[in-house]
């Protein structure tokens, strides 16, 4: 099965695992599990990283792809359709701009999008499949 992680989801495996739950773990540790991270997640991250808004225990966002890989987590990178054709996805109260795109991603790829993240549940009636 291929999931793709929320931004998140990637830095509780990377540094703190206990927040997830059995279920997300079991699905992200499974080695016949294919999991992949959005390259909109590294944006995220080192915006708001560059902002002060975030901290990373002991490393810098630029090892985050490096450390990724480590874990077996691959990037998923967006494509010209996905990001042309963003406006189609509905307006609902989710307003971060990231996890859209993410979620938008995560249709388009008919990817189950592994979150915690409650308002994203508004967009399984658009096809997400969210897991957790």
């Amino acid at each position: 099965m291929k999931y793709l992680i929320d931004t998140h989801v990637l830095l509780w495996v990377l540094f703190e695992d206990e927040k997830l739950s059995k279920k997300a773990k079991a699905a992200i540790k499974n080695p016949h599990n294919e999991i992949y991270v959005s390259m909109i997640s590294y944006w995220e991250i080192s915006l708001k990283y560059g902002l002060g808004k975030l901290t990373l225990k002991g490393i810098t966002p630029d090892i985050l792809p490096e450390k990724a890989k480590e874990i077996d987590v691959d990037t998923l990178t967006i494509t010209e359709e996905e990001v042309s054709t963003f406006y189609q996805l509905p307006k609902l109260n989710h307003k971060d701009p990231f996890d859209r795109l993410i979620i938008w991603q995560a249709i388009n790829k008919n990817l189950p999008l592994i979150s915690r993240d409650k308002p994203i549940k508004d967009y399984q009636q658009f096809g997400l499949k969210v897991f957790w």
